[in-house]
């Protein structure tokens, strides 16, 4: 058909639809083994598509490395002076924390203090402490749970909660010092996780476990941390010798490179561009929300005379911004161009990620090759409970599910504009204008009647009473309790028979400039016995959700369209 067929494909989406099959990129990872090796001690990453106020509380309740089953402590503290590692042997001398807040050991991050300046020095300093940490451990390591899985958790908990702050803060609160900064000792953190995954003495530790006595003492979630880490540490290249291990690991290390550099680029394809209009007839059809988004952002630009109703407006490619567009417009024209511009990014001049696609699936095959397998798709499933041919399976039933419904719908968009007058052949910056004016049209409805009744404090008042009603918990605002690295960004705490049971972050707005686009949901730390602070039973998970919906204009609330008011719960 003509509106999946015809255009320009972007290269955004084309490496979309490509992780989701046989070449799957790394999301940025922040586990001590990269990309190659995702670590059962640590939380598992697929939560991260989970809601906070769901994914915080089933890591709450779920058993980590020291696997323990007692309650939760009452408090968590935030306190940057507070231990985490009470209980640790005796290992390297700490990095120097007295001035550089990235290295303060507390269970939040200084997310209001940490400058570019600070990463360099830090993770430097902390790797240095980490590799002779582990120096220590591959000398005296035990096939025991308090020999292997506790030290090991101590150490791999120090890099992931630093070299994560850095990464958050990279992907909410970018700019081009720390950019630089990342860059520089990326490789050196990646080295780390290298030597992690490759350590033999490790690896032999853990079939000792398993192989030992100690096995059948163990639970059964011991016993899944342990085959994890077993299997985890093959992926890693622990078997690979001589040339082969070099290879592995150049190539580890350039995935590393080129996963920051397609992100950059597709930050700054989105930034670059923009769309000034001055004239009333080129914003026809718009709702008044989003002319008030674009006069803000005109004045945001320099233009301090812009209005809603006079204009000029500013347009980006923003989802707040260019979703009205491209459902809304009457401007063809306009639609055109920003579907094209929307759909294109990042695929030619300076922010070209063409080049970078093909040489990840280049490197991703030749990593397949290395340890074994025909593709990286086995290699990404190995480490899943689905099978290849099974997800394949099911992608097919779902298409063939949905196929005959949306040739449907598409039938009765094409009828209801030729109704209309539309004579021209529907285009893919066509579909959503004309969809949308169908659905109006069939229910009598607009997304704009329906704004006022989904002002985020009344989606998250929402989102928290079916928290409450599924998981037993009350979510309550703990503003101020953490630092926060924008003034728009919320802090809550989640309690089960009024005992805190954890945390979560919350930052709702788009900040194109600075902030990638999407909303996810990650870790700050996870839920720990073993890494309680000083005086506490246990270490309370803390999460962020991070994002995209349309600010606040002047003195009214962000309002959502019913269509985006799911992202909260699903995110």
């Amino acid at each position: 058909m003509s509106y999946l067929s015809s255009g320009s494909i972007s290269v955004c989406t084309r490496l979309s639809s490509i992780c989701s099959r046989r070449h799957p990129v790394p999301a940025r990872s922040l586990s001590r083994f990269t990309s190659s090796r995702p670590s059962l001690l640590s939380r598992n990453r697929a939560q991260s598509r989970h809601s906070p106020v769901c994914a915080a509380y089933v890591a709450a309740q779920s058993t980590r490395c020291s696997v323990t089953q007692s309650r939760c402590s009452p408090a968590l503290r935030f306190s940057a002076g507070n231990s985490m590692s009470t209980h640790a042997t005796a290992t390297a001398e700490p990095a120097n924390t007295t001035d550089n807040p990235l290295l303060k050991d507390s269970v939040t991050p200084a997310f209001d203090k940490i400058q570019a300046e600070h990463v360099v020095p830090g993770i430097r300093a902390l790797l240095a402490e980490l590799n002779e940490n582990l120096d220590n451990l591959e000398k005296s390591v035990q096939p025991t749970w308090e020999g292997l899985v506790e030290p090991l958790e101590r150490l791999s908990d120090k890099i992931e909660r630093t070299w994560g702050a850095v990464s958050h803060l990279k992907a909410v609160k970018d700019s081009e010092p720390l950019r630089t900064a990342v860059d520089e000792v990326q490789p050196e953190r990646v080295k780390l996780s290298l030597r992690l995954s490759q350590s033999k003495p490790l690896y032999e530790a853990f079939k000792g476990i398993k192989e030992g006595d100690l096995w059948s003492q163990l639970s059964e979630a011991q016993q899944r941390i342990v085959d994890g880490e077993l299997r985890d540490f093959v992926l890693g290249g622990v078997a690979l010798e001589g040339s082969s291990k070099d290879r592995f690991n150049e190539i580890q290390q350039e995935l590393s490179q080129l996963s920051t550099k397609f992100s950059n680029n597709l930050l700054d394809a989105t930034k670059a561009f923009k769309k000034l209009l001055k004239e009333p007839s080129e914003v026809e059809g718009l709702p008044q929300s989003a002319l008030e988004l674009a006069a803000q952002q005109a004045k945001d630009e320099g233009e301090a005379e812009a209005t809603a109703e006079k204009g000029p407006w500013l347009f980006t490619l923003d989802f707040p911004s260019f979703f009205p567009i491209i459902t809304h417009s009457k401007n063809r024209a306009l639609r055109e161009e920003m579907y094209r511009a929307n759909i294109t990014r990042a695929s030619s001049g300076e922010n070209d990620n063409s080049p970078i696609i093909q040489k990840v699936l280049s490197l991703k095959q030749e990593k397949a090759h290395l340890l074994g397998y025909d593709n990286f798709a086995e290699v990404s499933m190995a480490s899943k409970m689905a099978t290849l041919d099974k997800a394949e399976a099911l992608l097919e039933d779902l298409r063939l599910a949905s196929w005959d419904a949306a040739v449907k719908d598409l039938d009765d968009v094409k009828a209801f504009a030729a109704k209309q007058g539309f004579k021209e052949e529907l285009k893919q910056w066509d579909v959503s204008f004309w969809a949308e004016r169908l659905r109006e049209a069939k229910f009598n409805i607009t997304d704009e009647e329906l704004r006022p009744y989904f002002a985020l404090p009344n989606v998250l008042k929402g989102l928290f009473q079916v928290a409450g009603q599924l998981f037993g918990v009350t979510v309550e605002a703990a503003d101020g309790k953490a630092p926060v690295w924008n003034s728009d960004v919320r802090f809550f705490c989640i309690k089960q028979d009024g005992k805190p049971r954890a945390y979560f972050f919350f930052d709702p707005y788009s900040r194109p400039s600075e902030k990638r686009g999407g909303a996810w949901m990650d870790e700050v730390v996870g839920r720990s016995r073993l890494l309680a602070p000083a005086g506490e039973s246990v270490r309370l998970p803390v999460a962020h959700m991070v994002c995209n919906q349309t600010p606040p204009v002047g003195d009214k609330p962000s309002l959502m369209t019913f269509r985006y008011s799911h992202h909260p719960f699903q995110d």
